[in-house]
């Protein structure tokens, strides 16, 4: 019975590993935009699912603020309180009218800077985190290049226009990426309102987010909106729906609501977030000498998973070692083998590590010989 039960899983596993999955729908047209330059991205995978001139180099406007507030987590601790400083006070543009002397938590800042766009609070953190708006551009710049942003450059923490101070529909793309990651940021984003003292009194400011996306369209969870004469309209959306998360990005764009719903529809309708196996989900029995049983068991430790095209593509398992065998004992976590998945052109893998101790077990017979047992007939 355990022999048979071995050739079972065995071949169960063999199955699973060469396993094709199919998913059909049809395909929408893909659709004109008003934006200058224009990108729709996968969150997960950050495939580019649309672009159009996404590489060229734009003004950004208040869009700039989602590499602030992401500057400022990655800087500050949130829970500290700001004393606004007369430098912040009075910005030209929007502003939420901060006072010289006021104290706000950082936290409150960055809903102040999100929602209402706020210019004095991106000034206000900028001093706060770096000791001066110069600084702290220094720090948003040097956390682009970590990025690999060749075509990004920050010269104020708001956004008001300045030849210098330019981004592409790509590099906002993975900017925007990289903040929804940030589970604070990712709350701020998709808020609608929010109340926020004045001048020591609870509750008496009302920030209200800009993106009315967050509104009008299903699974919208964010992020940023952006205007000045110079750049135009600039906007950063992102939208969830049945696992999928898409970021889409337009640049001196007259109609960008329409651009963005038209956009996200496209990416909605054409692609899917198609999950084959989560962490765990996927167990391999790999021989191992001296084993009990035989083998240990493996699982896959990232999850495998793809952005693809609706009713294109397949996905395909393939486990990979550098031995045919591992020798007991095996550690719990031990990476024995590799699990490589590919999926049109999207290839993803995971180390398969053991689920557990596996002691060395003396045998009569070699590991080869009861390997060639297991499959004999009773």
């Amino acid at each position: 019975m355990r022999k048979k039960l071995f050739a079972f899983f065995i071949t169960a596993a063999m199955l699973f590993q060469s396993a094709v999955f199919f998913c059909y729908a049809e395909n929408t047209a893909v659709p004109s935009v008003s934006a200058g330059s224009a990108l729709l991205l996968d969150f997960d995978s950050g495939k580019v699912l649309y672009e159009k001139d996404a590489g060229v180099r734009l003004g950004m406007a208040s869009t700039t603020k989602i590499m602030t507030a992401l500057t400022v987590v990655r800087l500050t601790d949130t829970a500290l309180t700001v004393t606004v400083p007369k430098e912040a006070v009075g910005i030209e543009g929007s502003s939420v009218y901060l006072c010289e002397g006021e104290r706000l938590t950082v936290e409150e800042l960055l809903y102040a800077l999100l929602l209402s766009s706020a210019n004095d609070a991106a000034t206000a953190l900028a001093i706060f985190t770096a000791g001066s708006v110069e600084a702290f551009c220094e720090q948003m710049n040097g956390y682009a290049a970590e990025l690999g942003l060749k075509d990004t450059h920050f010269v104020n923490p708001h956004g008001l226009y300045d030849e210098e101070h330019y981004t592409t529909a790509y590099d906002l793309a993975l900017i925007s990426r990289e903040a929804l990651k940030d589970p604070l940021l990712s709350e701020i984003f998709s808020t609608y309102k929010r109340s926020l003292p004045f001048c020591g009194e609870a509750d008496k400011r009302l920030a209200v987010n800009h993106n009315k996306l967050l509104r009008t369209y299903d699974g919208a969870i964010g992020v940023k909106t952006g205007f000045t004469k110079k750049t135009g309209r600039c906007l950063v959306s992102a939208a969830r729906r049945d696992g999928l998360t898409l970021i889409c990005v337009t640049l001196n764009a007259p109609d960008d609501w329409r651009d963005h719903t038209a956009l996200l529809d496209y990416g909605f309708e054409n692609y899917e977030r198609r999950i084959v196996a989560d962490v765990g989900e996927y167990q391999y029995l790999f021989p191992a000498t001296g084993a009990q049983s035989g083998f240990v068991t493996l699982y896959n430790t990232a999850p495998i998973a793809f952005t693809v095209r609706r009713g294109e593509g397949e996905a395909e398992l393939l486990v990979e070692s550098h031995a045919p065998f591992v020798y007991t004992p095996v550690k719990k976590g031990a990476v024995c083998a590799i699990l490589t998945a590919r999926c049109g052109d999207e290839t993803v893998s995971s180390p398969l590590t053991a689920t557990e101790d596996t002691l060395r077990v003396e045998h009569k017979k070699s590991f080869w010989r009861r390997l060639t047992d297991i499959f004999k007939k009773d």
